[in-house]
């Protein structure tokens, strides 16, 4: 990347995703008129120089506020207003026995410099979204698992796990849904945040091994790298009824990333697949914090993942982590990564080299020397037990009388 610096930023807010983003607005009367409960993510593109540019991710927060949200028997508007000036408003029409959502408009606040730091525009930008909302009757709720992906100028808004119903009657949510086409053919799940590495499964993906890629982030053209990973990455994931694989290809990707104080990411962008890492640190230790998924199959809806409560691949801040042998991470009950010949530093990387590794439990032999001897030992003990009972037993019976 010789023309220009691409990096990427995670918004810092508070996420609880498996919950998204619930509100709920009650008309004149104080009766529930409009609700919904859903998620929506967001990557701007915005400048900070001649020739330069960088992408934050932003992502909707549980705790919004519905000011500025209104209902009228044929009209509706859901105003979401979160962090320093930013908003995600919804309009809703009625006509007969059905209702619309003719548009979305997401704001952005450039001037708030926790989420676009060295933006040059202050302003704050708009853009219209057009809805796939359309034909949903009255009297029953939207309800969309399948994930809606919106590219409107510099912004790509990603909308999923949906459930929303504008003009409710007398005050009282439906139990009625309104299912939309993608989710008639694609079964996807939403995400979840539940987590764990174990070693590679038996029945392994039927792809052959992904080639390892080298991906590396800089501050800037001139400097050295602040960020380094090495690894061959595999997704395995739902698609309606099968099970899909897929690999990442280095040589097709682009890197994008942000390395920060207590911070950093590093995101890797193909055709088909758009993965963002989030590593954290305390000062100690560092942690991969969070991911964040999309894959967009030949066919059906774009299959997104996102999990921001992990702890792993974890290891001292100055060191690297490495875990050679295969790794399995469950990142949602949909969505599997598997990767090969890893090795991350993230944070306090010299002369653009990786600094001492510390091993997986995987690539660990030195552990299985005090569990070998220890059976051994057991073993032998349990050889000398057996022995002496039974030499025990025939001397007993050498001394019976007749």
């Amino acid at each position: 990347y010789l023309c220009c610096v691409f990096t990427v930023n995670l918004l810092k807010l508070k996420l609880h995703l498996s919950h998204g983003t619930e509100v709920s607005v009650n008309n004149t009367d104080n009766k529930l008129c409009l609700y919904a409960n859903l998620m929506v993510n967001f990557s701007v593109a915005y400048e900070v120089g001649v020739n330069k540019s960088e992408t934050v991710i932003l992502v909707l927060p549980e705790n919004v506020t519905t000011e500025g949200s209104a209902c009228d028997n044929t009209t509706s508007t859901l105003k979401l207003s979160f962090g320093d000036g930013h908003s995600w408003t919804v309009d809703f029409t009625k006509k007969n026995k059905t209702y619309q959502v003719d548009t979305i408009v997401f704001s952005y606040n450039l001037n708030d410099s926790s989420v676009f730091p060295n933006s040059t525009s202050k302003e704050t930008k708009s853009v219209t979204v057009k809805s796939i909302i359309t034909n949903v009757s009255v009297d029953t709720y939207y309800s969309c698992k399948s994930a809606d992906v919106r590219t409107v100028e510099s912004v790509i808004q990603t909308l999923y796990d949906v459930a929303l119903q504008a003009f409710v009657i007398n005050g009282s949510k439906s139990d009625t849904d309104t299912i939309c086409s993608a989710d008639m053919t694609s079964t996807t799940v939403a995400p979840t945040t539940t987590v764990s590495t174990t070693a590679a499964p038996t029945s392994t993906p039927t792809l052959p091994t992904p080639t390892t890629g080298k991906y590396s982030i800089a501050t800037d053209v001139n400097s050295t790298a602040c960020l380094m990973a090495t690894f061959g990455l595999q997704i395995g994931y739902k698609h309606g009824d099968k099970e899909e694989t897929i690999n990442l290809v280095p040589n097709m990707t682009e890197v994008g990333g942000a390395c920060r104080a207590n911070s950093s990411d590093l995101m890797l962008t193909s055709d088909t697949i758009t993965i963002m890492f989030t590593f954290s640190n305390d000062g100690k230790k560092f942690q991969l914090h969070a991911l964040n998924v999309t894959v967009i199959p030949a066919t059906g809806a774009p299959v997104v993942a996102v999990n921001t409560n992990m702890s792993i691949w974890a290891a001292a801040v100055g060191s690297s982590y490495m875990c050679n042998k295969e790794q399995t991470l469950n990142v949602t009950d949909t969505l599997t990564l598997y990767t090969f010949e890893l090795r991350v530093q993230p944070f306090e990387v010299n002369k653009g080299e990786f600094a001492t590794a510390h091993e997986c439990s995987l690539d660990d032999t030195s552990i299985l020397i005090p569990i070998i001897v220890g059976a051994a030992l057991a073993g032998l003990i349990l050889i000398v037990v057996i022995a002496y009972v039974i030499g025990r037993r025939k001397t007993y019976v050498g001394y019976q009388t007749l």
